[in-house]
């Protein structure tokens, strides 16, 4: 029970977290149950009872869909993407808060402008320059444009934190003869590693869960990610749908991962970045 400072406990508060509760875990428990289920037993049954003959079936029948060749698109494209937008952002966070030049505030105001720009606005852009790149319906035209948009708010984030690292260590640095790259690997990635961590975690959660790049830059099959795959099932499992959900179980597993192992990081870096 939810308790006040005085130490009387606040039960309209405990009711209220309580009734969130349940409408975070109910969906979820029915995605679930779902899953398990067959087709008969999914028209005849009360949705929110347990079947009482549980079964694999619907995992069975998404897996031998080519979920892993998806599965294993989605890692390579959030693999990539987070590689490239994190050693990116963390080289260009270090000049805009060390250079202290006028150049410097420019770039940082050209990526704080960069938020400004929203995904869908681009799409026809970033689609000619796909094409013209040779580059359309490969995994490539996915990373490289997700790369782009997560940066900005990845420099914005790594530069706080390294804003709040004391200046006299870069100096120590300095005199003892290290240079910009030694000082980016051995003083400033260690100190900033919470911050890492938060913008790794959090651009894979949005690459994971982007549609919109995969649906307009690939069309082949071999080429699908998981969002993009779970919309075709819906066609191609049009009444199966414990099949569906089972498609739905197996790709939020990576991510609930992800979030379990970066959960502590992603919340107390976001909150330490925007701090100042």
């Amino acid at each position: 029970m939810v308790t006040r400072p005085h130490g009387r406990p606040n039960v309209a508060g405990g009711l209220a977290g309580f009734a969130w509760l349940l409408v975070v875990l109910v969906p979820v428990y029915y995605v679930v149950i779902t899953s398990l289920r067959d087709q008969e037993g999914f028209f005849s049954s009360n949705p929110l009872v347990p079947p009482s003959e549980p079964t694999l079936d619907s995992y069975r029948l998404v897996l031998e869909n080519d979920f892993l060749r998806y599965l294993a698109n989605s890692v390579v494209v959030t693999l990539a993407t987070v590689v490239i937008t994190v050693a990116v952002s963390l080289l260009a966070a270090y000049y805009v808060v060390r250079a202290d030049s006028r150049l410097s505030r420019l770039t940082y105001r050209s990526f704080l402008l960069g938020l400004a720009i929203p995904l869908q606005a681009t799409i026809i852009p970033v689609y000619y320059l796909i094409t013209q790149a040779r580059l359309y319906d490969t995994l490539l035209a996915i990373i490289l444009p997700s790369a782009a948009f997560a940066i900005p708010l990845t420099v914005i984030i790594l530069a706080n934190f390294l804003r709040d690292v004391p200046s006299e260590l870069f100096e120590s640095m300095r005199l003892d003869g290290a240079g910009h790259g030694r000082m980016v690997w051995s003083l400033v990635l260690p100190l900033v590693r919470p911050a890492v961590v938060t913008v790794a975690v959090y651009d894979a959660l949005q690459v994971w869960n982007g549609f919109l790049f995969p649906l307009i830059l690939t069309q082949s099959p071999d080429q699908r990610v998981l969002p993009l795959a779970l919309w075709s099932f819906q066609g191609q499992f049009t009444v199966n749908i414990p099949a569906v959900l089972a498609a739905v179980v197996l790709s939020t597993l990576p991510v609930l991962a992800l979030y379990v192992l970066g959960r502590r990081q992603l919340v107390s870096g976001l909150t330490a970045g925007f701090g100042r």
